[in-house]
């Protein structure tokens, strides 16, 4: 694709965020419709449990193959193609009148953004020339679809007042409306050249199963000892698998990972990072929003204003965020990311049953400042030093990590707290405390990443070297 400029170039991007803030705001509008379409379709705890862990499993499950997908068979293509599906089977959920039916639309709703959002991303990496200007491109994307999360929680709650289907019609009105305007302003672009020695369909299908059976595993660490065979069960299968994939990419002519994209240390290390740093804001977030709503007794609509302060990500991201790369680097912007993402939740660590919104406040809204500080930037280190043709790769990758991040988040935090609250049995002031050793898992991984960046940039050197257009570079982020 050619690169892009002037209002062209904000039309394409207009459209790719909108792609975005469509992924992100359909996870958190779920989240809060969730116990309405409980009692509604009277499901049970489990069928309620899937309905939720259906599109993390297709995302997680499928991210990889969709990244490389675009490479092979047309960014475009694989773009327009899965947002149609997006829309189809977000449908079909609106529609559902028994559980099943609304776990695989789900599911397929998962597997349909595992393709989109990496073809959505490496359409930009492709489309603006390297330098400050693919920088801006990226950070407003991530900062697009963080901002659709934080607000999807406000239009959750109304929507969900209205009728709990209008959480699956409101997202089928605006992936409609991004289907027809990137008709008119995605470019065409060169029909990929035919792969002649084929499609690795075996090293496909080896790790579409490791990831969907990871991530089966992880969800189900929420059940704790309850059926602890299937668990492990599921890991070690998609341990097993993970070795037949390797096995696979080595003898393969054509193989859908190139295995020495892993000596990409900065993109290796961009990646943890991200897992980290994701998991432990949503895991965060978890569990702050059982606390305002089981604790408190805050209504889903009230818990989600209160929250709304975490998403001024949405407008930092895309306007503080490029200033401080250019001037200090990306290494240094993700290490501040994290640095203030532990001093947010440390600071929720004191709050009681009975304090107030003023004292939740510097809290929430340092944990949106450190995610408008980390997540953009992480998604530049994560691509920049990667080939045009393997962009697609590098973003499954990273939203293959992203995914795992947040499913590892928030099972480990209702996994520690059903451990401290079954340890306390009761005993006066049980609850509160054992909301705050469960805040204690992001505060940990946090640190980590932070370790993790700080390794990273020790071994870089002098500040960032001269980019495109005079602005520093921001490749010394997370370098190698």
């Amino acid at each position: 694709m050619p690169a892009r400029t002037g209002g062209q170039g904000w039309a394409l991007l207009l459209v790719l965020c909108g792609t975005i803030f469509l992924e992100g705001s359909d996870v958190a509008v779920l989240a809060v419709a969730v116990p309405a379409i409980r009692a509604d379709l009277s499901l049970t705890t489990g069928a309620t449990a899937w309905v939720m862990s259906g599109y993390v499993l297709g995302y997680a499950g499928f991210t990889l193959l969709g990244g490389r997908a675009a490479d092979l068979l047309g960014r475009r293509r694989m773009f327009l193609t899965w947002l149609g599906v997006f829309l189809v089977f977000s449908l079909l959920g609106g529609f559902a009148v028994d559980g099943w039916t609304l776990v695989v639309a789900r599911f397929v709703t998962g597997v349909a953004a595992a393709f989109m959002t990496p073809a959505a991303m490496s359409i930009i990496t492709t489309s603006y020339p390297q330098g400050p200007r693919r920088d801006k491109a990226l950070l407003v994307f991530a900062g697009v679809g963080a901002g659709g999360f934080s607000l999807g929680l406000v239009i959750g709650g109304l929507l969900t007042e209205l009728g709990w289907r209008w959480v699956f019609f409101a997202p089928v009105v605006l992936a409609g409306a991004i289907l027809l305007a990137a008709l008119r302003v995605l470019p065409a672009e060169a029909r990929p050249e035919p792969v002649r020695r084929g499609y690795d369909l075996p090293g496909a299908a080896c790790a579409a199963a490791a990831m969907l059976l990871f991530a089966y595993g992880i969800i189900r660490l929420e059940h704790r000892g309850q059926g602890l065979r299937p668990t492990l069960g599921a890991f070690a299968a998609g341990a097993a698998l993970v070795a037949a994939f390797v096995v696979t990419e080595r003898r393969a002519t054509a193989p859908l990972v190139r295995l020495g994209i892993f000596r990409r240390a900065a993109m290796v290390r961009a990646d943890l990072a991200a897992l980290l740093f994701l998991g432990a804001f949503y895991g965060f977030q978890f569990i702050v929003t059982l606390y305002l709503q089981e604790l408190r007794d805050w209504s889903p609509l009230r818990t989600a204003l209160a929250l709304i302060a975490m998403g001024c990500d949405a407008v930092l991201a895309p306007t503080l965020t490029p200033r401080l790369v250019r001037r200090y680097g990306t290494g240094r912007v993700v290490l501040g990311g994290f640095l203030l993402a532990i001093v947010a939740y440390g600071l929720f660590l004191p709050v009681g049953i009975d304090g107030s919104y003023g004292a939740m406040f510097p809290s929430l809204i340092t944990a949106g400042l450190a995610f408008a500080l980390a997540y953009g930037p992480l998604t530049i280190a994560a691509t920049d030093s990667v080939a045009a043709q393997e962009q697609g790769l590098a973003g499954g990758l990273l939203y293959t990590f992203t995914q795992f991040g947040s499913a590892v988040g928030i099972s480990a935090v209702t996994v520690v707290y059903g451990i401290a609250a079954a340890g306390a049995d009761g005993a006066a002031g049980a609850a509160p405390a054992a909301y705050r050793t469960a805040l204690v898992v992001p505060v940990l991984m946090v640190l980590l990443g932070a370790a993790l960046c700080a390794f990273g940039l020790r071994g870089a050197g002098p500040a960032d070297g001269p980019r495109e257009g005079g602005a520093p570079a921001a490749r010394d982020g997370i370098p190698g």
